[in-house]
Order: C-alpha cells, then structure tokens, then sequence
C-alpha cells in the first residue's frame, strides 16, 4: 500500500495545540511547495491553500442545487491542525507546573504520561501525574478516586528557580510519545487531525498523480482552535464563502471489547467514513449519494458514520455566510483523545484515493 507514512510521523510528533499550531503550519507550508497556486496565512494562523481549475470546464452548476453561474464551484476541504493539551497557568513555590487545559481530556488517559513542555527558548521534556498519595500509601478511597485537570502537575525535575526562570505562564504542553507503524495500523498521539492534514496535501498529490484535473476552484484550509469551538474553520469558511465545505477528521472507530456493537460508530479496516451527521452538523445527503458513488465505482472501501455527539469543521462550512452544502470524510481512530490514537491504512488510503477520485467530478 503505496502512504506517505514518513509525513504523518512528522504530522503527529510536532506540537501544537488550539492557538499554538504555528509549528505545525510551517511544516505544512514547506511540504506543500509547488502544489498550490496561492498560500497565504490568516489573521488567526489558518493556512489557506487555493488551485485554480486544471484542465475542467464549467457546465453551468456550482455545487449548490444546480444554480447557474459565471465561476467555478468553489470546494474547500477544511484539515485542522491543533491537538489537545495544556497551557501553563502557574508554577508554585516547589517549580512544579500547573495547568489549564486546551480541549477535552478524559483524565483517567492522563496519569503517568511523559510530556513536552514547549517554551520561546526551547522545549523540556518532564512528567505529569495528579497530586495525591502513590499506590503504596493510598487507601482504598484514594485509589477510586478520578481527578480533574486541575489536579494536574508536571514534574521537570529541575530546581524551582530554574523551572521559572525557563517556563512562563503562556507556555504550552502536549504528550511526548513516539509515533509507532505497526503494519496495517498506525499509533501516535495527534492522528487527530494530523490524519487531515496529511489528507488535505496527499489528496491533492494523488490528484496530481491522476492527471484528471477538475473543474473546481479548490481550497484547502489548514485550520487553527477546532479543538476549542471550530474557531479557525469559521474565519476561513467566511473569508473563502464556498459551495462546498468538507470536514477532513478522525472518527471513532469503538470496535474494541467493553463497546456495544451499535455504538462502534465505525470499523477498523472498513474503508473510510462518510459522514452523515454528529451535534454539529447534518450534512447533505446530495454529496453523501455523490461520494458513495464514486467510492463504489473505484472499489474504495466506505462505510457511512454517525457521531451521536461530538462535532468538526464542516459544521463551520456549512453555516458560513450565505450557508453551503457540506459533507465530512473521515477515518475511524481508536482511543481518541489518547497517546494512543491507531489509524488503518486501509481506511487512510480510502479516504485519500475517495477524494482524489471525487474531486474531479464536481463541476
């Protein structure tokens, strides 16, 4: 199976969470040189990426109900780049970092977890766990116990004077684990929405690679703070206004023990999820018909998704300015909001070659 596995690694290892994704974005800004007409940056650090129409011609429909026009259909895929973690709020007297989280946490995830602590004069590496007693000298009630965020510490192992003399309130913290290829799957923390943002440049490659051209005028946004309210992708959605907006995101995929089966959401190795609705967005079943299609006619392997809560970026398209139609593509991914979020490849490469092969055929 032909990934860019090399480029999803670097995706996922390099920090940046809701507000802080400017390493992220200069990744993606020298990766995808010569691949865009236009690349600009926004005033809340989205990247927006625009490619003219190649070798299409307009039939007289834009993408919204058929309606006459004089442009090309404007299609943005929205990819956001920002992960879960923390900002330091405060550092006490014995240089221990509190912190304020960035994004939704489950923190029975967050016990004994290697981290990153990203500063203006480098990054540290340290330890964070909840305040409390240890295994060895907690009572029954303390080990039932689940802590809130708040009760969250990292540990730099440096004396107090130097923990604040190098860290300042402001500064950020993500996970720090390796990225693993295990065969068929993938793990690392980030594949939310690293996944999208190898999507967003992989797609337009395979495009490329196609020869097929398309008729569209196509945007991809690499957003910024979707993790805290699809921030990014409602800037960026009302700056482009498009006709079509696509969310590019991760998934559940609960195919693992201790899961009902009607609530799995998705299944590892099934193909790629076409979204139909989450608590954000309904998407319009027109382009969900469309994609099926074209999934079935190049043996893509697809599998249609509902989200009962959650939400993503193609909820921002669709509600932006005049509203368009709007659809999510997504890959299934275990242990979300984990260190150890696991992809398929099968369902990677579905989602790529589904939007390498749908593109094309929107007029």
């Amino acid at each position: 199976m032909d990934l860019n596995v090399d480029l999803l690694k670097r995706l996922c290892e390099t920090p940046g969470i809701p507000g802080r994704e400017e390493r992220v974005r200069a990744l993606i800004e020298k990766e995808i040189e010569g691949l865009f007409d236009e690349v600009r940056s926004d005033s809340l650090g989205n990247l927006i990426c625009r490619r003219a129409p190649r070798n299409g011609k307009k039939n007289g429909k834009n993408g919204n109900g058929g309606k006459s026009t004089d442009r090309p259909t404007k299609v943005l895929l929205l990819c956001h780049m920002d992960e879960i973690g923390f900002y330091v709020k405060g550092i006490d007297d014995q240089g221990f970092i509190r912190l304020n989280a960035a994004g939704g946490f489950d923190t029975r995830n967050l016990f004994s977890r290697r981290v990153l602590v990203v500063t203006d004069g480098g990054d540290l590496r340290g330890v964070m766990n909840p305040g409390g007693r240890p295994v060895h000298i907690a009572s029954e009630e303390d080990k039932k116990k689940i802590p809130e965020v708040k009760e969250f510490f990292v540990d730099l192992g440096l004396p107090a004077e130097e923990v604040k003399k190098r860290v300042k309130i402001g500064d950020y913290v993500v996970m720090d684990e390796p990225f693993l290829d295990l065969g068929q799957k993938m793990v690392s923390k980030a594949m939310d929405n690293r996944v999208a943002c190898w999507l967003g440049i992989e797609a337009v490659r395979a495009l490329d690679k196609s020869g097929a051209g398309h008729a569209c005028e196509l945007y991809v946004a690499f957003t910024t703070q979707e993790e805290v309210g699809l921030r990014g992708a409602k800037v960026s959605s009302f700056g482009i206004d498009p006709d079509i907006g696509v969310g590019l995101d991760v998934t559940l995929a609960c195919d693992t023990p201790g899961v009902p089966s009607d609530e799995t959401v998705t299944v590892q190795g099934k193909g790629f999820g076409l979204h139909v609705m989450d608590s954000s967005f309904i998407s319009d079943y027109r382009l969900i018909n469309d994609i099926e299609a074209v999934a079935q006619q190049k043996e893509i392997p697809c599998q249609r998704t509902i989200l009962p809560r959650g939400g993503q970026d193609g909820a921002a398209a669709q509600l932006a300015t005049k509203g368009c139609r709007a659809v999510g593509i997504t890959v299934g991914t275990r242990y979300i909001h984990t260190v150890t979020e696991m992809v398929h490849k099968t369902d990677l490469a579905a989602a790529r070659d589904v939007l390498a092969a749908w593109l094309p055929t929107i007029s």
